[in-house]
């Protein structure tokens, strides 16, 4: 056992964690920038770098790899899947396969749609919304490259009971005459799924590839920054005092926070990161990353124009409600995974 788990910690510090490029860039420093590794401004630009690269790196592979999966699992598909199955069961289901689909919060309102006037349920549908965005294998693995397998499971399991539970709160309350009425009078094709090759499924993946980081470079770079700045210039008394364990609002500082922000889960790890390492909860980090991922603002206006502000708002308080929960919990029980 001893000799698994060491194998285990090798692959994860070299591939996950990428601990070779963490050297190469820390004497890329040293001796090209001549810069101070220790220094605020040389630990900076350590981070910049090595983060980009290896959020790029992974990124490429681990898209790569989903979507040759995913291929596997096209929209039409996803809907035969999901149409015969109600209740608990279709939104459990319907939060398992948001998991496989590598989609951001605005691109997932589409799916929304499709999903919608074919008739299936509300409470599914919803289900789909919340997990598509906030819960992947990319982002599972991301995770464990940042926080280890621990934190990266925790993450993954309570963004799946989430969208569950979310989406069986909406069945339950019978909201459908709350979605605007063009979408369900959309025609509803039933298209046939064409099976693709083994050369289409790989061009396929190499263009998800470039299409997803052509979406999310810039917000990638962002959020490295930030994360950069927090972790060298701000104080930890300073980031301890905001939404540190000591103040009892700090989870709900980080959901404000996280909601107006339009970010991949790529582009909010960085943030996580740098949070993390001041000493931030683990609690208050998630509900961070759970804000801006389920929750901003631009996939709020446009998935107003598909449900009447009744239902937004609901969904709106229950996956806030939840986030708060989350938040919360692990912050007291952080102690059991940190």
């Amino acid at each position: 056992m001893n000799f698994i788990t060491q194998i285990f910690n090798i692959l994860n510090d070299q591939l996950l964690k990428m601990t070779w490029l963490y050297d190469i860039v820390k004497l890329l420093v040293e001796k090209v920038f001549r810069l101070d590794y220790s220094s605020k401004l040389g630990g900076s630009v350590h981070f910049f770098i090595y983060d980009t690269i290896k959020i790029f790196i992974l990124l490429s592979v681990l898209i790569f790899a989903i979507s040759y999966i995913q291929s596997y699992f096209p929209p039409e598909r996803t809907k035969k899947i999901l149409g015969g199955i109600k209740g608990l069961k279709g939104n459990i289901l319907g939060a398992l396969l948001g998991t496989i689909t590598p989609f951001c919060s605005c691109s997932s309102i589409p799916i929304f749609i499709g999903f919608t006037s074919a008739g299936l349920p509300l409470g599914v549908t919803f289900s789909f919304l919340i997990s598509s965005p906030m819960v992947d294998l990319a982002s599972f693995l991301l995770l464990m490259s940042f926080f280890g397998v621990k934190i990266a499971a925790v993450y993954v399991i309570v963004g799946l009971i989430l969208a569950v539970i979310g989406g069986t709160l909406i069945d339950k309350l019978n909201l459908e005459k709350y979605v605007e009425g063009y979408v369900k009078e959309i025609e509803d094709v039933d298209v046939e799924v064409e099976e693709m090759t083994r050369e289409e499924r790989i061009s396929y993946s190499k263009e998800q590839v470039k299409e997803i980081i052509n979406r999310v470079w810039l917000y990638i770079l962002i959020g490295v920054g930030i994360g950069a700045t927090i972790h060298n210039w701000i104080p930890k008394s300073v980031i301890q005092n905001v939404i540190g364990q000591n103040n009892p609002f700090s989870v709900l500082l980080a959901t404000l926070v996280g909601i107006p922000m339009y970010a991949d889960i790529f582009g909010t790890l960085p943030i996580a990161e740098a949070l993390f390492g001041k000493g931030v909860g683990i609690g208050t980090v998630l509900a961070f990353m759970m804000a801006v991922t389920a929750l901003s603002l631009p996939s709020m206006i446009m998935l107003g124009k598909v449900v009447k502000p009744k239902l937004l708002g609901i969904f709106i308080v229950i996956v806030s409600v939840g986030i708060l929960i989350i938040g919360y919990l692990f912050n007291i029980f952080s102690y059991l995974i940190v």
